[in-house]
């Protein structure tokens, strides 16, 4: 095992401006739902672009919001992202001492990009090659529906691209491709990284690296052509230089072009990808290993957690952005804990059951970013979950 095991991650880092108790069903959301897919209409569980959005509304993006929301202002102001919200999950689960965890990215020289700068340094995150440029610091709002489904909550994501446009394969050195894992988060949202995903996957692998991709609604694809599949990088090849890859159920079944979980698992499956996880809500995720990372898994479900889903139910439902996200992070997390372990071959069921877990406990907090108050704060407060969650799973 390496002294330390380092962890680089580059892809979508933002600012999340977070409006809580939307009603998905009433009136004043009703006029800005989407009518057709790729329309720029609002789609729950989905992303638009803020461009796309304001073309579909024919009015400015915060008018919008502000007849959808009441004209409040935002309940929270926070650190988003699928790249950088799984990371700092990462760090608030392994020991410090033995994984280090950088980030790599851009930012705009503005308010929010400072504000970024600032709540990063909270976090155990280390920032590599990161700078603000003369551009905006790429934004997300985010409505939340904590009712929705039967008290599972849902989110709806307008998203401004802003500096991501900036970042790509130049910004990524040397020393991210020496990293024991590199992770690609999100990508969608920083189309340039994006589209040279298959050159950087084959330089990560060549270079002995494992590889991760945690995945995003690709709304720039949905957009050109809602009957096709989305692309993961110029073409296919990308799979093959894929070691884990998560996507939720929507993502999945766009990726793939297929129209149900199985068969997108297979097409995944047929194009060499070693380890894939599927998420669904509230649902049962979906998992497999063909035994190059992971030791070898068959298809299999894995459930949500009762106890969160109990207590959510209780509590009148909870805020679930970044779910997905700290769903990616306990994954990763518990791949290092493996590592550190010197564990053989890591355990794909025990990765997700982490997983889970830190999905489940991201519907107690508003946002995807949990700010700790002491180390190890989270992770004492996840160890009751995970501990039901494994005596649950165990019949």
């Amino acid at each position: 095992m390496p002294k330390k095991i380092i962890v680089s991650g580059a892809g979508c880092c933002l600012v999340d401006l977070l409006y809580n108790d939307i009603d998905f069903t009433g009136q004043s959301i009703a006029p800005f739902l989407s009518e057709k897919r790729g329309d720029g209409g609002l789609v729950p569980g989905n992303l638009v672009f803020t461009e796309e959005f304001e073309k579909f509304t024919g009015i400015p993006v915060g008018n919008a919001v502000g007849k959808i929301t009441g004209g409040r202002k935002h309940d929270k102001i926070s650190i988003g992202g699928p790249s950088i919200v799984s990371l700092i999950n990462v760090t608030q689960i392994v020991d410090k001492h033995q994984c280090e965890v950088r980030y790599y990215g851009l930012g705009g020289n503005d308010d929010m990009g400072r504000f970024l700068i600032s709540s990063l340094g909270r976090t155990g995150i280390k920032l590599r090659n990161y700078r603000l440029i003369d551009r905006s610091t790429p934004s997300t709002i985010v409505l939340s529906d904590p009712l929705f489904e039967g008290g599972h909550g849902e989110r709806i994501f307008i998203n401004s691209i802003g500096s991501a446009w900036e970042f790509g394969r130049d910004n990524l050195d040397d020393d991210f491709f020496s990293s024991h894992i590199v992770v690609f988060g999100g990508t969608a949202l920083v189309p340039r990284l994006h589209d040279d995903l298959s050159v950087l996957l084959e330089k990560a692998k060549n270079n002995g690296c494992i590889t991760v991709v945690n995945t995003v609604f690709d709304f720039r694809s949905e957009k050109a052509d809602p009957s096709r599949k989305w692309p993961l990088g110029k073409d296919d090849r990308s799979y093959g230089y894929i070691d884990l890859l998560i996507m939720d159920r929507e993502e999945a079944l766009r990726l793939s072009g297929e129209n149900s979980i199985d068969d997108a698992v297979t097409y995944f499956e047929s194009l060499k990808v070693s380890s894939i996880i599927v998420t669904n809500g509230p649902r049962n995720i979906t998992l497999l290993s063909d035994g190059r990372l992971f030791a070898h898994t068959r298809r299999m479900e894995l459930p949500a957690s009762a106890r969160v889903i109990d207590e959510l139910k209780q509590s009148g439902g909870g805020d679930t952005t970044g779910c997905g996200d700290n769903f990616a992070g306990g994954v990763i997390a518990s791949l290092v804990n493996q590592m550190i372990r010197g564990t053989p071959q890591p355990d794909l069921v025990e990765a997700c059951c982490w997983g889970i877990v830190s999905g489940g406990f991201a519907c107690f907090y508003i946002g995807g970013t949990y700010f700790e108050e002491y180390e190890g704060e989270k992770l004492s407060r996840m160890k009751p979950y995970y501990d039901s969650y494994k005596e649950q799973i165990s019949g």
